[in-house]
């Protein structure tokens, strides 16, 4: 049965997946390279969901090189990737390595040796449906700040100068998005075209580089944005991947607001926790009663963020706000959560108890900027 609404990314299919790593070495540094990825996938193999991986070498540049890998499912993936166990396993490539373009698709159909290729043989083999995705890419980053800057970071976040939309005749800048809760930043982007060359785009822009530098004193992180490997290593860790999105395949409503909504999950349940978030959302986008038009889920360890375009204000439904409808879910999301983070104790069950969870997890807007506004 194919997914309702336009899904654009999942990674809860359950299809296997397929992940390349285009990298460009510096001249004289393939030992050093071989030797890096020589202990990355020692430690690679034994990491759970991980099915196989290949090296290979341009047959006609000799400074291009291939990894591939196959794992059991996305999840597994991800939470390796984003691991600190990663960061510090690749630390020893970068100096190794020009330039590095990563890709990551599910696997919908496979020939395998001694399979007729057949089309009964090809339908067997799929796995999912084929997405219908709308173009956009999606992806945010997310880093705290001292606590009592917060002020003062939404200010200088706020106020920067919008950078040239149209990238190249096939990228666009679309809408970024950024929110605060507490001393954490959120700035969720949406990209027509290539994300990575967008991405590359705005922080070459002098007017986004005047703000992030403005930032620098505030960061609980630091960071040198001069130093290539600082600059890398900080991105890596604050980047909140786009897990899951859906649009209904209503009419687009008039006079839609767009609220990013902070969920903490319990140690260890944040890709569980996005899960439930997912499954809500697709339900939502075949109910024509929801106030939720589209979602998009990011999560990244224990740190989930919804981002959702509804109609009306959060508090006149928070149930379906939250993500709540459906018998038996508001007890699930409660399993889920890090009651103390978010100041909720007791059942999610009870009215005030949902109104207090909205209030908490709704997160303070800073700035939501269209290429077209």
């Amino acid at each position: 049965m194919a997914p309702s609404g336009r899904i654009s990314q999942s990674v809860f299919d359950g299809s296997r997946l397929r992940v390349i790593l285009l990298l460009d070495l510096y001249e004289g540094a393939q030992q050093q390279f071989l030797d890096a990825y020589e202990l990355m996938r020692k430690q690679v193999a034994s990491v759970p969901g991980h099915i196989s991986d290949q090296l290979c070498q341009s047959i006609e540049n000799p400074s291009q090189w291939l990894i591939t890998s196959e794992w059991e499912s996305a999840p597994p993936f991800l939470a390796w990737v984003n691991s600190e166990e990663h960061v510090e396993t690749v630390k020893p490539m970068h100096s190794c390595v020009r330039d590095t373009r990563s890709m990551r698709y599910s696997i919908l159909r496979e020939t395998s040796p001694g399979q007729p290729a057949s089309a009964a043989a090809a339908s067997a083999s799929v796995q999912v449906e084929a997405r219908v995705g709308d173009g956009v890419a999606r992806h945010a980053l997310t880093f705290t700040v001292k606590p009592g800057s917060e002020s003062k970071v939404a200010e200088i976040l706020a106020g920067y100068q919008s950078p040239q939309a149209q990238v190249d005749e096939t990228t666009r800048l679309r809408r970024t998005s950024l929110f605060m809760h507490g001393n954490r930043v959120v700035r969720a982007v949406e990209v027509e075209g290539d994300l990575l060359v967008a991405l590359r785009h705005v922080a070459r822009q002098p007017e986004v580089r005047a703000v992030e530098e403005a930032i620098n004193p505030y960061l609980e992180q630091d960071r040198d944005l001069t130093d290539p490997e600082s600059a890398r290593v900080f991105f890596t860790r604050a980047a909140l991947p786009a897990v899951h999105h859906v649009v209904s395949d209503r009419p687009t409503p008039a006079g839609l607001r767009r609220h990013a909504l902070y969920y903490p999950a319990k140690e260890g349940r944040g890709m569980e926790l996005a899960r439930l978030l997912a499954h809500q959302d697709r339900a939502a986008a075949d109910d024509p009663k929801s106030p939720v038009h589209s979602s998009t889920v990011f999560q990244r360890d224990d740190i989930v963020v919804r981002l959702i375009d509804v109609t009306g204000e959060l508090d006149l439904d928070p149930v379906a706000s939250l993500g709540l409808r459906g018998a038996g879910k508001a007890a699930e999301l409660e399993r889920l959560l890090d009651g103390a983070a978010i100041g909720v104790e007791g059942s999610l069950e009870t009215e005030r108890n949902v109104n207090r969870l909205l209030s908490h997890a709704d997160m303070l807007p800073v700035t939501d900027r269209s290429a077209n506004s």
